[in-house]
């Protein structure tokens, strides 16, 4: 049976949101212009109207749903792969891919399973030598988005506010991630772990 083009049928922004279906997402908020030390923001959001958050007013650092703040020069480096994933989970689920802008003339949604994703990774680096950010997204595309899911429901209990940097699951994402080498031949591929675990879908459960 050929795939349903749910393209044509639902409407999607950003990264697979789907603003009439559902109640929780993600959003990205990147600052204009260039200066590696401005700070890119991730927060999370749930409620019956997501679009209005999109043109709220930037969150204090204390603030709840804001999850994570990090400098330009570190999301530049883990972005464009993130987005490559995304994009390739997204076409997988006949949804549009997005493209990935440096500059985005406003905050992009998020699917809350790939929000949720991100949050890790970027948590796993925040602290973390750019130089190991490539060891990090190897071993962040190793797991599997259920993987990833778990690791982001573990944090988020405890340490899920965006300047808890340092801190318990935090602390711990980046010795899994980011500081625990890569040896490029041991273990299964990422597209190995992929097909043994089935995880090319999204989780729709919005």
């Amino acid at each position: 049976m050929a795939r349903n083009d749910t393209s044509t049928t639902r409407k999607i922004v950003g990264l697979g949101f789907l603003p009439d279906e559902a109640r929780h997402g993600f959003l990205i908020d990147i600052p204009g212009g260039s200066s590696q030390s401005e700070m890119i923001c991730i927060t999370e959001h749930r409620g019956a109207d997501f679009t209005s958050f999109i043109s709220s007013e930037v969150l204090s650092p204390n603030d709840p749903a804001l999850r994570v703040m990090i400098d330009r020069n570190r999301w530049l480096a883990l972005a464009p792969p993130f987005w490559e994933e995304a994009n390739r989970r997204l076409r997988a689920n006949g949804l549009p891919s997005c493209k990935f802008l440096k500059n985005p003339s406003k905050p992009v949604p998020v699917h809350p399973s790939l929000g949720k994703e991100l949050c890790v990774l970027c948590w796993s680096v925040e602290e973390a030598p750019v130089d190991d950010i490539p060891n990090a997204l190897h071993n962040w595309e190793a797991l599997a988005p259920e993987e990833r899911w778990w690791l982001y429901t573990m944090t988020v209990a405890t340490t899920g506010q965006a300047l808890q940097k340092g801190l318990g699951w935090r602390r711990a994402l980046r010795a899994a991630l980011a500081d625990n080498p890569f040896i490029k031949g041991e273990g299964m591929s990422p597209r190995d772990r992929r097909e043994m675990l089935g995880h090319s879908q999204l989780a729709f459960n919005l």
